[in-house]
């Protein structure tokens, strides 16, 4: 049966597949691209401006450029101009080879059941790569929704080797979605437009509102850094990351991206997006901090001297949850999907490891089977 489109869907569907062919050849969601001036024309298309204002005492957010785009908090590291060999490291990212360990994956049958057996209870159940469901006080939070069999636009990019642990039809009743940024492996657009809960509240970074509300979503609110909603039992501030944004050819920066510090009953769990390290840190340990659990990105950091502007690896992860004041981290954004060069099983073995020479007991860093539900009083635990 044919389907017939509105011309607003049209329009839309034609320039994603033009953006997207080019996107394909020229990058990836996981790797640093060159930086270049941006045009005049670019410019003028920029989203987000400031009004004109005669206050003398007006400052611009230090993360907002003029030209609407946004930069990374001072003290962060910063790119250099590099002359990447685009197809050679696509090459070594296809030739990785690795073994999937036979305890990494819940059983199927399982996860649903152990996750309503646990329905009342506080909970964290990890779908796959930066996607979980936190249940607190009755409330379900999803991160950064990842379904799709690959991070790239249209069936284009890498592809993942482990299904999400929940299918998206299958998935329980969410009352928030919380979106870091807007990299194909967790802005995922199959996952949005089909997502079976378009009532659930999304809270997302500047400028990535309008992608929720193309898709039908009755309820979207764009946060800037350090800004702060509160919602009955929970409140919600957003707060930096080391990043950057892009998902088109002309779009860097364009919108924002960020880590989310969700509060209840005096517990604070942070879900940092991707990030590298950063002066930031030591900041927000001491003006947000402690943290009693803190998500943070542990894999796709090789080579690193590509890698580092925008991921840590496991060493640096400790360590910026070292600054966090963190009690305990959950290595995130591994085991799913290749994005580097690494085997992505020699990611959790680097992150136990060390935690020794941060100060940690490998008690304090926790890790997930993919599909694994734990209690949070039981992640808590000394």
């Amino acid at each position: 049966m044919l389907k017939y489109f509105t011309r607003r869907e049209f329009i839309k569907t034609f320039k994603e597949k033009i953006s997207f062919l080019f996107l394909f050849l020229l990058t990836s969601c996981a790797v640093t691209q060159t930086e270049r001036k941006p045009t005049d024309r670019q410019r003028q298309d920029s989203v987000l401006t400031f009004p004109e204002t005669k206050d003398e005492n007006f400052q611009r957010p230090y993360h907002h450029l003029p030209d609407g785009t946004f930069r990374n908090p001072e003290g962060s590291i910063e790119r250099t101009d590099l002359d990447f060999p685009w197809m050679t490291f696509w090459r070594e990212r296809m030739a990785v080879k690795f073994e999937i360990p036979k305890n990494h994956v819940v059983p199927k049958d399982e996860v649903l059941k152990n996750l309503q057996a646990l329905e009342n209870s506080n909970t964290i159940t990890w779908i796959g790569h930066c996607t979980f469901l936190i249940k607190i006080d009755g409330k379900t939070i999803i991160t950064d929704p990842f379904f799709s069999k690959n991070a790239g636009p249209l069936a284009l990019g890498p592809r993942r080797f482990i299904d999400p642990a929940i299918p998206l039809d299958k998935l329980p009743k969410t009352d928030f979605l919380l979106l870091t940024h807007n990299h194909y492996d967790h802005l995922d657009d199959a996952a949005t437009k089909n997502y079976p809960h378009k009532k659930t509240k999304v809270i997302t970074s500047l400028n990535n509102g309008s992608f929720y509300k193309n898709y039908r979503f009755r309820d979207v609110q764009e946060m800037d850094w350090y800004q702060t909603s509160e919602f009955e039992n929970l409140k919600i501030t957003f707060l930096p990351a080391v990043h950057w944004s892009k998902r088109e050819l002309f779009d860097r920066n364009r919108t924002l991206w960020g880590s989310f510090l969700i509060e209840n009953n005096r517990k604070k769990i942070l879900f940092c997006c991707d990030t590298a390290v950063g002066d930031i840190y030591k900041k927000l340990g001491r003006e947000y901090g402690p943290f009693d659990i803190v998500f943070i990105n542990i894999g796709a950091y090789e080579p690193q001297h590509i890698m580092k502007y925008g991921h840590c690896s496991p060493e640096e992860a400790i360590e910026v949850a070292r600054q966090l004041r963190a009690r305990k981290i959950i290595g995130m954004h591994w085991g799913t999907v290749v994005l580097s060069l690494e085997d992505p099983f020699d990611v959790p073995n680097r992150f136990l490891q060390n935690a020794n020479n941060f100060g940690y007991k490998e008690s304090d860093l926790v890790l997930f089977k993919i599909g694994e539900t734990k209690l949070l009083e039981d992640i808590l635990k000394s």
